[in-house]
């Protein structure tokens, strides 16, 4: 798979930044992601297409998907944009102010954005399992790499990557020896657990007796609700539509409100 990186944030990141990031989040997918997952993609800066999209002008696609560096925290008229420009190719969005506010390295976000394109690029997988709150009740998780375990991240060549998690995590049991996500780091004494959420992360699911797909965060965990708040100013980012009407209930949540 090749991955389109293009650049619209009007300079905030300079193209030799992101040049950097995608050498850096290259060597990840290589290295790291393609050995338990057994997929890989390659990123590629592509140039900036100008004035507004058009169907007969496709700049932006010159791979099998594309993530779009964006420099507000929302991108009007997205989804007409990939309607006419994307002709039904994968994609995805980082938005650089987000990342700001999260207090977190854009790139990444990046490599979150990246690793779930490649583990799903139709968004349309599910992995069987438990409800978070009710471990008799079985529902759909959506199969993401990074929510759950997001806020944890590491370094290659001096730039920030995204954690994410392992085969061994959408398993019904906890297999000895075998480590649920990447870096297997302990947070108050514990490891991630299959099907669980790490400090700062998330999990969401089809709820088949509901039929809605809902948001898990552990209750309490403030910069698992600061994260839901923003990420629903980003409403047009891929996956949005999935989480509609249930991420500010969620972060509410989270955040030990009613």
């Amino acid at each position: 798979m090749i991955i389109s990186i293009v650049n619209k944030t009007h300079g905030t990141i300079a193209d030799e930044a992101v040049q950097t990031a995608i050498r850096a989040i290259n060597r990840q997918i290589e290295n790291d992601f393609a050995p338990y997952w057994n997929t890989t993609a390659t990123l590629r800066l592509e140039g900036k297409p100008s004035g507004k999209p058009q169907k007969q002008a496709i700049a932006d696609l010159r791979g099998d998907a594309v993530i779009y560096l964006w420099d507000k925290t929302d991108a009007p008229n997205a989804l007409g944009y990939h309607e006419k420009n994307n002709a039904g190719i994968p994609y995805g969005f980082v938005f650089a102010a987000l990342s700001k506010q999260l207090k977190e390295s854009w790139s990444a976000t990046l490599s979150h954005e990246a690793l779930e394109l490649i583990g799903d690029p139709e968004v349309n997988l599910m992995v069987l399992g438990p409800h978070p709150k009710h471990p008799g009740q079985t529902v759909f998780h959506w199969r993401e790499m990074c929510d759950a375990v997001q806020a944890d991240h590491y370094r290659i060549d001096g730039v920030d990557v995204s954690n994410f998690v392992l085969p061994a995590y959408f398993t019904s049991g906890e297999e000895r020896g075998m480590r649920n996500d990447f870096l297997g780091r302990a947070h108050a004494g514990k490891t991630l657990r299959s099907f669980g959420v790490l400090p700062g992360g998330y999990v969401s699911f089809l709820n088949p007796t509901t039929g809605v797909s809902e948001v898990f965060a552990n209750r309490g965990d403030k910069v698992a609700a600061h994260r839901l708040r923003l990420k629903q100013a980003a409403g047009n980012a891929r996956r949005s539509t999935r989480h509609h009407g249930n991420i500010v209930a969620a972060s509410q949540k989270a955040a030990g409100r009613k």
